[in-house]
């Protein structure tokens, strides 16, 4: 028995394509995947160096990355191996290109720009060219997707991973034959060409693992359409996919289990809020709404059954695992999802525009002899004006949780030489990480051993009563901390430098800058 989302029908058609004139083929097919990643390039390019300003994740990839490849791995094994190889690829482009801005962000930038052509394409093959290129165009302009485009961080290559292993799991469970989507047939009426796209399917999918293992969410989804479109002769599909997710999971699980040691690394992810759990449910509304725009031709498999799998799964699965096991949820950590959510709304997206473009032709109107594409276009340029004001906020310093860059300029300003420094907590190092030549006058009273030395982000502090004793050596301290007006004491290190300071010294100056607080205490006794 076979099942299909888009009809009680159990039966199955498929889309053949029409004949097109000579060199249409080919400009169609640039056309869907081309503008979709023309877009997602000018968007990624567009306000790329944020004025300088780096946050506080993106300064771990920069600090890390200029390690060596030995130090890297010296750190992976004690912290952070979940994006140990991400820290090996930003590496070597820091060591072809030089460390900067713009070498941080590209590789995301990149990974935009796969994602939506890739999903173009898959659109493409499940809803036709102006569907593909209706999903490839909703996937470049999501704000999600425009921020992550943009920041020295996984997530946009792992959407470009998933795209990509997307597109080969469907020509896998469907390969397409030259007159369209029917599969591709040899003399005896066997079906071609699945052994090399399951192959490269496993090794996409699996190299995406271990950029991010929650990817593994993307392969639990793909796992759902096979399921899905499985009928009849087809059952080897199951099959096939099994013995494909086994060897992706087996060469996945050493990296989860090493991750899973260093589980405190995620401690600061908060229970699931309210808003997250709206979040996920109106995308959820609109894609099941998406879902029953009736669509003119019916196809194995279907934007449904590709596109709700692929949203649903990831969001659900990390709401779940967040209720049962720890909280996890942080939207970027399935920003692959809004593939799924693509492959939805661009085929909707798409079968209003032809509706309208029916009518006015139906009704004499001017507008209805236009291009399809032409009016895609304008629906295009009027969803970019009206996030506007979202787009530009994105690409302004502030639109970020902080600036370590400005933090540093804020120290160096107040600080004078031989003053000492304290970060509360001691992640907030990652200023003097990033920007060291603003440190270069202060003694850091807390740090026992570099974070290079130890195998560490933000090295190893000294004892709580090592650093009471060298902050009483020094008569003024520099405190870089949260922008919050009382940093809290959550270790008994932190305790100790707010104890001191709240015994001995006096306040002399505070001020906020870039997300950070940096105040200036002198000794009273």
């Amino acid at each position: 028995m076979s099942l299909d989302l888009d009809s009680p029908a159990l039966a199955f058609a498929e889309r053949r394509a029409t004949p097109a004139p000579a060199g249409a083929h080919r400009w169609t097919t640039w056309l869907v995947s081309g503008a979709p990643a023309l877009l997602a390039l000018a968007l990624g390019l567009w306000g790329l160096p944020r004025q300088g300003a780096i946050w506080r994740d993106e300064a771990a990839t920069w600090e890390v990355a200029q390690r060596s490849i030995s130090e890297i791995w010296h750190m992976t094994g004690r912290v952070d191996i979940v994006h140990g190889l991400y820290y090996l690829l930003i590496h070597t482009v820091f060591e072809v290109f030089g460390a900067n801005l713009a070498g941080l962000r590209l590789p995301s930038v990149l990974g935009a720009l796969i994602a939506a052509a890739t999903t173009a394409a898959i659109g493409r093959r499940l809803a036709g060219p102006m569907g593909g290129l209706s999903a490839g165009l909703v996937l470049a302009l999501l704000p999600v997707m425009q921020r992550y485009a943009q920041e020295g961080r996984s997530f946009a290559l792992v959407a470009a991973g998933v795209a990509v292993a997307t597109w080969l799991l469907v020509g896998a469970v469907f390969p397409a034959g030259p007159a369209g989507n029917t599969a591709s047939r040899d003399g005896r009426g066997r079906k071609t060409g699945w052994a090399w796209r399951w192959g490269a399917y496993t090794a996409v999918m699996l190299a995406t693992a271990l950029l991010n293992w929650f990817s593994l969410f993307a392969l639990a989804a793909h796992g759902a359409t096979v399921l899905i479109c499985r009928r009849g002769s087809q059952r080897a599909l199951l099959a096939r996919w099994l013995v494909t997710a086994a060897v992706i999971v087996a060469g996945t699980l050493p990296l989860a289990l090493a991750s899973r040691l260093q589980a405190k690394q995620v401690a600061w992810i908060p229970s699931v809020s309210a808003a997250s759990l709206l979040g996920v449910t109106v995308m959820l509304v609109v894609a099941l709404v998406c879902a029953r725009v009736p669509r003119g031709v019916r196809t194995v498999p279907s934007p449904v059954s590709v596109g709700l799998s692929l949203l649903a799964v990831p969001q659900l699965g990390l709401l779940l695992a967040s209720w049962l096991v720890k909280p996890l949820y942080v939207d970027r950590y399935v920003l692959f999802a809004y593939i799924g959510l693509s492959l939805l709304v661009g085929p909707a997206v798409a079968r209003a525009v032809q509706a309208a473009l029916s009518y006015g032709r139906a009704r004499g109107r001017r507008w209805g002899r236009v291009r399809g594409e032409s009016l895609l276009a304008g629906v295009v340029a009027v969803v970019f004006l009206a996030l506007l004001p979202l787009e530009l906020g994105l690409r302004a310093p502030k639109s970020r949780t902080d600036d370590v860059r400005v933090a540093a300029d804020k120290v160096a300003a107040l600080a004078g030489a031989g003053d000492g420094v304290v970060f509360i907590p001691d992640q907030r190092r990652d200023a003097a990480l990033v920007t060291p030549s603003s440190f270069s006058r202060l003694d850091d009273l807390a740090l026992a051993k570099g974070p290079v030395t130890s195998g560490t982000l933000y090295g190893v502090e000294a004892a709580p009563e090592r650093i009471r004793a060298a902050m009483l050596t020094h008569k003024r301290i520099v405190v870089v901390s949260d922008s919050s007006s009382s940093p809290e004491a959550s270790t008994p290190r932190d305790l100790a430098k707010l104890t001191t300071l709240a015994q001995h010294f006096t306040l002399i100056t505070s001020g906020e800058a870039g997300g950070r607080r940096v105040t200036v205490f002198e000794r009273t006794q």
